[in-house]
């Protein structure tokens, strides 16, 4: 079992490492895995991390107890003319996160997605989205932490959970 973990604010210097966690959560599946270049340079995922940390971006990253970054959770202001998978307006953040197999499962998402969603409350967001493709075990726990379906897709669900 790993050891224990600690969160940290994210920080500009982090991109490359939130770039390792969009593959991480586009390759969830067993045997599913596609080439690292392939995720990060497709829109549908550049999208997340283009240009970190710019104005309105803000996460957090859980390192093990030698200080190697293990997971990470962020969230972006996209805009309605470049909406990511998750979203459901204008003002409403998307969250992304991604957390290295060895460590899933020992509440290291859990962390993450708590410290996020309290700065996204401090911040006055009454809302906050992701999006999960069906059958990935994060489902669980986004709606063990408030978050609901709020638009089925095709072959994945954008949830949204109240700050307020």
């Amino acid at each position: 079992m790993p050891a224990s973990f600690s969160v940290r604010p994210a920080a500009q210097a982090d991109g490359g490492f939130l770039a390792d966690m969009i593959v991480e959560a586009a390759n969830w599946r067993q045997g599913g895995a596609r080439p690292r270049h392939d995720i990060i340079a497709h829109p549908d995922h550049s999208r997340y991390i283009a240009g970190w940390m710019r104005p309105g971006d803000a996460g957090f990253v859980a390192v093990d107890g030698q200080g190697e970054a293990v997971g990470a959770a962020w969230y972006r202001m996209l805009p309605r003319t470049d909406p990511g998978f998750g979203y459901v307006g204008t003002g409403v953040p998307e969250l992304i996160i991604g957390v290295r197999p060895i460590w899933r499962a020992h509440g290291v998402g859990r962390a993450l997605l708590r410290h996020l969603c309290a700065h996204a409350r401090a911040q006055g967001f009454g809302r906050i989205s992701l999006s999960v493709e069906r059958g990935n075990f994060a489902h669980t726990l986004y709606r063990s932490e408030g978050f609901a379906i709020t638009a089925p897709g095709v072959g994945r669900d954008t949830m949204v959970k109240r700050l307020r």
